[in-house]
């Protein structure tokens, strides 16, 4: 596993508990399975667009680190379609993003789009803003994170507050970086039924993705404008999302 120093055998998993069958299967294809058995409730609906019956769906999620998937019609049921596409290259849009891939690949070299699309990558952008743009951590902040063993949802709740400017640019960025990633997914599969956004950190932010800057990212691919305006953009409110993916699979329903 990318994130965890775990490995994961299903026929060791077989002899330990004595199944008869295990099947694996990655996060990002349990939340995809999920989709066709979610309510309206369990949704929130950023851009309606003009929904294609039974086009591709994109399948994008952030919470540690950034999954991707899709899912196609095959004429009778939907096939989810798992990938890696986290672990692609991050590509900047402006001249600080452009600054933000050079700082961090001084550090590690490859730049996947997950090191700066993810829960790790807010704390990654505030590391940026505040040591190579210069912009001012308060003592108070200082002292909060010192003692934090994951800084990330204080840097989101101070930015939520409004208590400090660094977080509220760090939000802006990781948002931007995160709409222009999910129009990269439309395109890639030509989701014309849709791009759903789940992961555990969605619920957390939702006023920053409410607001034009998510869209204007997502939508902001030159001559495809037109294209990416008609495809309807869901956030995934259910925090069980996955869960219920993985059950349709074990239930044989999917």
């Amino acid at each position: 596993m990318t994130n965890l120093p775990w490995g994961i055998d299903n026929r060791k998993l077989i002899r330990m508990f004595g199944f008869k069958e295990v099947i694996l299967l990655n996060d990002l294809e349990a939340t995809a399975l999920s989709i066709p058995v979610l309510s309206t409730s369990d949704l929130l609906t950023l851009s309606r667009g003009q929904e294609v019956e039974h086009g591709t769906i994109a399948v994008i999620a952030v919470g540690t680190g950034l999954g991707e998937a899709y899912l196609t019609w095959n004429g009778k049921k939907w096939v989810v379609h798992p990938s890696e596409g986290g672990h692609a290259d991050f590509a900047p849009n402006s001249p600080l993003q452009d600054e933000l891939l050079t700082f961090l690949r001084r550090e590690y070299g490859h730049v996947s789009v997950e090191r700066v699309a993810s829960g790790r990558g807010i704390a990654e952008i505030y590391r940026f803003l505040r040591d190579e743009r210069g912009l001012e951590e308060p003592l108070w902040l200082t002292e909060r994170l010192g003692t934090a063993r994951d800084p990330t949802p204080i840097i989101v709740s101070t930015a939520l507050d409004q208590a400090c400017p660094l977080c509220v640019e760090t939000m802006q960025v990781f948002v931007s970086i995160l709409g222009a990633e999910a129009g990269n997914l439309v395109l890639k599969v030509l989701a014309r039924g849709g791009i759903y956004l789940g992961g555990g950190l969605i619920p957390h932010i939702l006023p920053f993705l409410r607001k034009d800057r998510f869209l204007v990212a997502a939508h902001g691919k030159g001559r495809f404008l037109g294209l990416l305006k008609e495809v309807p953009v869901r956030l995934i409110l259910n925090p069980r999302a996955a869960l219920l993916g993985a059950a349709r699979r074990g239930l044989g329903h999917a």
